[in-house]
């Protein structure tokens, strides 16, 4: 069964079979409608990478007709309650992954997260699936290393000073380098697995260690090559929600945000900064996009796509770039009640064809502050909430639980949404509904 549309299907015959034809409004038509009576026809949008991100992205793609295949390591994950399919395998295995695609045939593959045999997107893209926002974006973005080296020389944004180490010994020199106290990444790992900050020579041993241990690939066998930086004098973080479409790229209001350990914990939309620093980031994010959209354009492949671009603001008013993730940010969660169109909604629209404007990502109210809260767990076994009546009880909130199967150790399980009239309020109002939440781990 073919999943490809046939450009001999007239516009008339594809209204009566009840499909939305987007050929006027995209480079390349896209056939979407009731999946379950004509899914030949049908746009198909294989998740690799099921988890809270995926989920959402999987509504929105549904809301617009698309036929949803989600895939992830394990069973029950968030967005495989909704999808019309759901398949669980290995994506960091080639042949498995591979052998998945040349089944499903997907129109359009979405990565949403980092452990993926980007030698199976190649595949992909050979067969004629649109790998979303592109291989040679995904390679990229997933490897700190080739995203700095395209950051800092390639597009001469300002990043911290930095090396790249194959050893211990060699990250103890490029440590030297930098300059002490600094922090040392994994290569290939993502949300603070593997991350370590090394305040003098004696924490070199350590912060290789936990590089090589704690990262997310450390059962692949090999060892991982690091990058030590400069520990900036860091003021505050930000991320720029930027999307490539159709019609080329728009960045959103900026959107403030906590982590620890390297996760998410809290953000803010608008963040409100100077106007110079905001003009520096609006660029920083645009370049950086740009550059790996034109690239991935001249190879033949779309490039379209949220992108979300992490920038250090330091205390001396320096904007440095720090990272871009290739898909819809989880700081960006709060734009599910601060804009009209979500990241989840622009991502969608991106990756069928459909145009994105200035216009499409502004926020609902400018006179309105916005927040997200995460909800982190712990404990061991299935979580059960209750009493969300007391939760939402006040006006302007939202919540989502992500419905995740179980919790072990610690794991974000749902996020809290809020609006008020100014930032301080917003979060502060989040943080008041985490404190009436109650649930039970069973």
């Amino acid at each position: 069964m073919s999943s490809h549309v046939s450009s001999a299907i007239s516009n008339e015959s594809s209204q009566s079979a009840g499909f939305v034809d987007l050929s006027e409004s995209s480079t390349e038509s896209r056939m979407l409608g009731s999946p379950y009576s004509s899914d030949e026809y049908t746009t198909r949008v294989m998740l690799l990478g099921s988890g809270e991100l995926g989920k959402e992205i999987a509504i929105e793609a549904m809301r617009l007709g698309a036929y949803v295949i989600a895939v992830d390591s394990y069973e029950h994950a968030p967005a495989q309650h909704i999808a019309h399919e759901a398949r669980v395998i290995d994506m960091s295995d080639e042949e498995t992954l591979t052998h998945l695609i040349d089944e499903v045939h997907p129109d359009i593959i979405v990565p949403e997260v980092e452990a993926i045999a980007t030698s199976s997107l190649l595949h992909a893209k050979h067969i004629g699936s649109q790998v979303v926002p592109s291989v040679s974006i995904a390679q990229i973005c997933m490897n700190r290393e080739k995203l700095r080296v395209l950051a800092a020389e390639q597009c001469h944004v300002p990043t911290t000073p930095y090396r790249f180490a194959q050893s211990e010994e060699e990250l103890l020199t490029g440590a030297r380098e930098v300059g002490f106290p600094c922090i040392v990444k994994p290569i290939l790992s993502s949300s603070g697995h593997g991350q370590s900050i090394a305040r003098s020579e004696d924490d070199i041993t350590h912060s290789w260690r936990v590089a090589q241990q704690d990262r997310r690939t450390a059962n692949d066998g090999h060892i991982s090559r690091v990058i030590v930086e400069a520990l900036a004098p860091l003021d505050y973080e930000l991320t720029i929600l930027t999307v490539s479409s159709s019609t080329g790229v728009v960045t959103c209001t900026p959107i403030g945000h906590v982590q620890k350990d390297g996760d998410y914990r809290e953000s803010w939309q608008p963040a409100h900064v100077p106007d110079d620093i905001l003009m520096r980031c609006h660029d920083i994010a645009r370049t950086v996009v740009e550059t790996l959209v034109s690239d991935a354009q001249e190879s033949g492949e779309k490039g379209w796509g949220v992108f979300g671009v992490e920038l250090f603001v330091l205390t001396d008013g320096q904007v440095l770039f720090n990272e871009v993730s290739p898909r819809p940010h989880d700081t960006g969660m709060v734009t599910m009640i601060s804009q009209d169109l979500s990241e989840f909604a622009l991502h969608a629209r991106a990756i069928l064809g459909i145009p994105v404007y200035q216009e499409s990502v502004c926020l609902r109210r400018n006179d309105t502050a916005y927040a997200s809260r995460a909800v982190v767990i712990e404990g061991n076994g299935e979580v059960i909430f209750s009493h969300l009546s007391s939760t939402l009880a006040s006006p302007h909130t939202d919540i989502r639980l992500f419905g995740k199967p179980e919790v072990h150790g610690h794991r974000r399980m749902a996020v809290l949404l809020g609006a008020a009239n100014d930032i301080n309020h917003a979060r502060a109002l989040t943080e008041n509904m985490i404190r009436d939440m109650r649930f039970t781990v069973r």
